[in-house]
């Protein structure tokens, strides 16, 4: 398919497909049939408790592949806008794990967040610190947004309105949050949190009287007792986060907002609380949870899972991309180890990408990721290739990895595919972090050592220049012995096939690591003389 056709058949695709941000952008084409509006308004929220982490940028890229489908469903001939909203009134309810200088946070308890001295230093509060740091990740992925934040929606007036609907509708949004509290929390609940003008802390504290005409709300200050009435705008009060959740999407007119799997019943209660309002839920779905390497729900404040910065200093920004649009749906690990299969796999589905038809383009995730533009693909070694380079060399600098590759990719240099050279930094930083601290050699069995010697041999025998595909059927030839054929499978020529034990074998005694790419490749990368020093150098290490 040409790129005329599929420009001019895009939009008859794009209403066939099946792609997950497809069938989301569905549902707001059928939102606009039931209730049309000139502007489509798409939110990302974002707590600054603690640093932003991999997650929250989840949520901004996945809803930005989600407003681009709709933009083709519809033509682009509706405006569209994406907020990402700060939290950041909050009170601090506990100081994060992964901050220095915690006492000055422990003084701060309570107090918006944006009230809460940062303890970084670098900015007037605790809030504007995160937001800065969410603000320069988006930014650097060039993501189209607004971003927003609560302590000035709040205090510029532009909630002023919802709020008085709150409070005019505040029995009805009791008798929705009531059945979900506990007998104590029932007994205390308000849907208003004033803010002290005494301490500045964020109060949870029952009403004692509201007035709807005057807009107010009287409590009893928790420490002196004495009554105070206030305003429900201009930031004397915020709401209670589901509360405030539907307030948001209220005022704001929210079309589309989607949440993780552990906020299911929020959800709900919200769009309840919206409905009571006067406003209309949004579309959206909720997504699976982020898992650390023990499998437990990666959290900002314990900062137990990768942060934004640690990603991009081991892979490019389209890899993460990726692992946002697969499978969000399905409970996924965020640890450094998914960062290769990630970075190769995008390689893969970028140079799939031109082979392809119009349908199979609009499934693949590279599509999504560059906003139906992708790049053309330019990659002649794989992330797992520069991997096992720099492993079996122990490369310290990026002159002696582009050695190798320029004998195996001969002409392919820094200068004529800087994204290669990208890889190349990537590469270094990740085995200097991860796999020289990790490797571990094991000890060949004597079946295994006389088949690394008949290994050497047969490679000392082949031409310096020999190919790839050449040094593969020699080492598929030496492995095709006890323990290592797999008679389930067959070779060309009828033999018993080779097990990919034999190839973990190669890999976990000569570089100390679980696996690896194609051997034969790596040797030609490597070179044959250096491969066979390595042999004898792990023969003489388990002798």
């Amino acid at each position: 398919m040409t790129e005329a056709e599929f420009a001019q058949d895009l939009k008859t695709l794009a209403e066939q497909s099946n792609a997950w941000p497809f069938e989301e952008a569905k549902k707001i084409v059928a939102r606009l049939k039931k209730r049309p509006k000139d502007e489509v308004i798409f939110e990302t929220g974002y707590g600054p408790s603690g640093l932003p982490h991999i997650g929250t940028f989840g949520e901004v890229a996945r809803t930005t592949m989600v407003r681009h489908a709709f933009r083709v469903l519809t033509d682009d001939k509706i405006k569209t806008r994406l907020i990402a909203f700060s939290d950041d009134m909050d009170g601090l309810r506990k100081v994060p794990d992964n901050v220095p200088n915690k006492e000055l946070l422990a003084k701060d308890l309570g107090k918006p967040l944006t009230k809460v001295v940062d303890p970084f230093g670098t900015h007037p509060s605790f809030g504007e610190h995160n937001n800065a740091r969410l603000r320069s990740f988006l930014d650097h992925f060039g993501f189209d947004y607004e971003f927003a934040s609560s302590t000035e929606y709040y205090k510029s007036g532009r909630f002023d309105e919802t709020l008085l609907k709150m409070l005019a509708n505040y029995d009805r949004v009791m008798e929705i949050i009531l059945p979900t509290l506990g007998p104590d929390r029932r007994a205390t609940y308000s849907p208003f949190l004033p803010v002290s003008p005494r301490t500045g802390i964020v109060l949870q504290v029952p009403m004692v009287a509201r007035d709807e005409k005057r807009g107010t709300i009287t409590y009893e200050d928790p420490d002196t007792g004495e009554r105070i009435t206030t305003p429900v705008t201009r930031g004397m009060v915020k709401c209670q986060w589901k509360a405030d959740w539907a307030m948001r999407w209220t005022a704001l007119g929210v079309d589309y907002e989607m949440a993780g799997k552990d906020l299911i019943d929020s959800v709900k209660l919200s769009g309840e609380i919206c409905r009571a309002l006067g406003g209309m839920p949004p579309e959206g779905f909720n997504y699976e949870l982020f898992l650390d390497d023990k499998g437990q729900k990666i959290s900002k404040s314990k900062g137990n899972g990768l942060t934004i910065e640690e990603w991009l200093r081991y892979a490019s920004p389209e890899s993460l991309s990726l692992f946002m649009y697969r499978e969000p749906k399905a409970a996924k690990r965020l640890h450094f180890d998914v960062i290769p299969r990630n970075v190769d796999d995008y390689y893969q589905f970028l140079d799939a990408y031109t082979r392809q038809d119009g349908k199979q383009r609009l499934a693949n995730p590279v599509w999504h990721v560059h906003g139906g533009e992708p790049p053309k693909p330019d990659m002649p070694v794989s992330f797992q290739m520069l991997l096992t380079l720099v492993s079996s060399s122990n490369a310290e600098n990026a002159e002696t990895l582009w050695g190798f590759i320029g004998r195996y990719r001969p002409g392919v240099t820094a200068q004529t595919h800087p994204k290669l050279n990208e890889l190349v930094g990537y590469a270094i930083h990740y085995f200097r972090d991860f796999v020289l601290p990790e490797k571990k050699f094991r000890e060949p069995s004597d079946q295994e050592r006389a088949a690394l010697n008949d290994l050497r041999d047969a490679l000392s025998q082949l031409a310096p220049d020999a190919t790839a595909e050449d040094i593969q059927n020699v080492v598929y030839e030496i492995g095709r012995r006890e323990p290592f054929l797999d008679h389930k499978k067959k070779s060309k020529d009828g033999k018993p096939g080779v097990s990919l034990d034999w190839f973990n074998m190669l890999y976990q005694v000569l570089l100390g690591q679980e696996k690896g790419p194609r051997f034969g490749s790596f040797v030609a990368a490597f070179g044959i003389q250096n491969t066979v020093d390595m042999i004898d150098g792990a023969l003489a290490r388990s002798g």
